[in-house]
């Protein structure tokens, strides 16, 4: 054996592997950069098993990933900039396959792949795909380490086989810590914020800025209510409110006096809501919630907050009344800033606006019905629209006369402003489809909504929507849960297949948010559930500790147990297992190697006995392959044929 020189056979399934390692860190990038690091992975990889890449095209290759991860993520660290620079170096590390040492060390480098991607995503995908790699890279360490010994290299089937029962002697193991593991109810240590941030519901609107969220299909929470599902006009959930407007983009204001009340309404739904990770605090609600949650605080607004980011998948109780109820009073400088809007903007708006109030004489509900009656009788819904200009509201309500909501909302507001109406902008998501295997909601980032809130004197917050009176298909009638309801026809090829989607689909989302219960949910209190139910609840920290070191020490005795039962007598190295069975011919000669005899000494004294015998060359050669390192594949046929001759 040469270590200094990898064979062929050998490092295109080490290629093979840091490709494998690389797929749940590829699935979390930004598509971009991961189709680069792809790129480059299959170049190293085709080159290396033809001819080795020149140092300045792998330099080149360096530069080109480095430059696109701070074009994508910029220069500020984050988990999802490690994770990107981790698979960058896995994918040009198989430039630097030369011998033993650099594939072990490339393998070694790939186990680390699969648990980045578990800082990023936690679903059974990646679960699958981070088990995959481990499997490929301790199958090739296997196949190294007979390499590295002058052993012939073994059949696919049966290495895969003792690396997954040396996975399944794990498990009971692994089982065993994740329930019994003691659990916080809080992060033992904080994680760095990642660079790129997960969609989720902003601080801040801008009208035209949502697009690539509309474009999102992924779920952001799915809802299971413990009674009455409210209707379709009904289901608008509630997440930043925004007040103040500085001429292109509406945000959250920090207003004095505005202190988080819980109400007296009585709970009309009340419901739990599984909430994707975004990376943010913001929550949303069922409008309007009656109380902010552990952990959570409600605003003056009626807009709730986490304490902690939400890095990772959460559960929230809620409670909520209709959004009618809230008869807050509007005190003078309250009404002061819902009126706001900065001079030198929107100059046609403003003037409409006037000229409405003068004509309402105070009426301030006659002015929305204005405005809403206009919106349904000269606007459109369409996704395709302009970025704005410095005038957005102008543009909006006198140029193009069409948008979605964030136009709508943002225009409508200022509209009424101008009108002397008290107004704010209100941000969430609106809908939801009921999945049929699981019996709970599912409202996805394509969901996301913006509507707007007037005070009318006597009456309070009054929700308006003006984009559901242009569309109202698009708020309470989508596509997806008239199929989902079996509304939709189903005579012909597209509808059909569209019906068998929607079910596939459903039944893969009941599957993750199964998964989301029962593995990513299992926090402290599930495990006093299920320290409780074996009687186990009185001191659950010291109780956990105790049964999970039982479980370990019985794991540990049942994978000793079967070692023992399971050893063959005959070593494991069919080469020594030859020499040794060819000792044993010799036994009815009287001349079988004694217990510490070594080879080259037993075959002298067979050569003193017998005379002219080939056991002095074929020791010779046993040592030379066995402790030297010299690969010689017809020395283990030659000692299984070998018998002695008598002298």
């Amino acid at each position: 054996m040469n270590a200094d020189n990898l064979p062929l056979p050998l490092r295109w399934p080490v290629l093979a592997t840091l490709g494998i390692a690389l797929l749940p860190l590829l699935l979390q990038l930004p598509h971009l950069l991961a189709v680069l690091v792809a790129a480059s992975w299959l170049l190293i990889s085709g080159a290396s098993l033809r001819w080795s890449l020149p140092s300045v095209l792998r330099l080149l290759l360096v530069v080109l990933v480095l430059a696109t991860i701070a074009q994508q993520m910029g220069l500020r660290p984050g988990r999802d900039t490690g994770c990107a620079l981790l698979a960058a170096m896995l994918a040009i590390k198989g430039s630097e396959l030369r011998n033993l040492r650099d594939a072990r060390s490339a393998i070694g480098f790939a186990l680390f792949a699969p648990f980045a991607a578990f800082l990023l995503d936690q679903g059974p995908l990646s679960l699958l795909l981070g088990l995959l790699a481990v499997l490929a890279a301790l199958a090739n360490l296997a196949r190294l380490a007979r390499w590295s010994v002058g052993l012939p290299s073994q059949a696919a089937l049966p290495q895969l086989r003792q690396v997954m029962l040396l996975l399944l002697l794990a498990l009971p193991l692994a089982l065993a810590a994740f329930w019994l593991l003691p659990r916080l109810d809080g992060p033992l240590w904080g994680l760095p914020e990642r660079a790129v941030g997960r969609p989720g519901l902003s601080d801040t609107l801008q009208p035209g800025k949502w697009i690539d969220l509309m474009a999102d299909d992924s779920a952001a929470l799915r809802v299971r209510f413990d009674g009455p599902v409210p209707a379709p006009e009904q289901r608008y959930w509630r997440g930043p409110v925004m007040s103040q407007f500085d001429g292109s983009s509406w945000s959250r204001a920090n207003l004095p006096g505005q202190a988080a009340t819980p109400r007296d309404s009585v709970a009309q739904w009340r419901y739990v809501i599984d909430y994707e990770p975004t990376d943010k605090r913001q929550l949303v609600a069922l409008d309007l919630p009656l109380a902010a949650p552990a952990g959570s605080h409600l605003d003056g607004q009626y807009s709730l907050r986490s304490e902690r980011p939400l890095t990772g998948l959460t559960r929230w109780q809620l409670a909520s009344s209709p959004a009618a109820a809230d008869t807050s009073a509007l005190s003078e400088p309250l009404r002061r800033h819902y009126l706001a809007l900065p001079p030198g903007y929107n100059p046609r708006t403003l003037a409409l606006g006037q000229q409405w109030q003068r004509e309402a004489a105070g009426d301030d509900q006659k002015i929305v019905q204005r405005a809403l009656q206009w919106v349904r009788r000269d606007f459109a819904y369409t996704l395709s629209t302009p970025l704005p200009g410095r005038h957005l509201a102008d543009e909006f309500l006198f140029d193009q006369q069409a948008g979605f909501c964030e136009h709508f909302s943002s225009s409508f507001a200022i509209l009424l402003r101008s009108a002397g109406v008290p107004t704010r902008v209100v941000t969430g998501y609106s809908g939801g489809v009921r999945n049929r295997y699981g019996d709970y909601w599912v409202v996805r980032r394509m969901d996301a909504h913006a509507w707007n809130e007037v005070w009318l004197e006597g009456r309070g917050w009054v929700r308006v929507d003006p984009t559901a009176a242009v569309a109202p298909e698009r708020i309470y009638d989508t596509l997806e849960q008239r199929l989902a309801d079996g509304e939709v026809a189903t005579e012909g090829l597209l509808p059909a297949l569209g019906l068998r989607w929607q079910a596939l689909r459903e039944a893969g989302d009941w599957l993750r948010q199964r998964w989301n219960q029962q593995v990513l949910g299992y926090d402290a209190a599930a495990q006093a559930r299920l320290l409780r139910y074996f009687n186990l609840g009185d001191a659950p920290f010291a109780r956990s500790l105790l049964m999970l070191a039982w479980l370990l020490a019985s794991g540990l005795a049942i994978a000793l147990m079967w070692q023992l039962l399971t050893r063959s007598k005959a070593p494991a190295d069919p080469l020594l297992a030859a020499w040794q069975r060819l000792g044993q011919r010799y036994r009815h000669l009287g001349l079988e190697p004694g217990r510490n005899e070594s080879a080259q000494a037993w075959a002298a004294r067979v050569q003193r006995q017998l005379g002219d015998s080939p056991l002095t060359e074929l020791a010779r050669r046993y040592n030379a392959s066995r402790y030297a390192g010299q690969v010689d594949p017809p020395l283990l046929a030659q000692l299984r044929r070998h018998r002695p001759k008598r002298s």
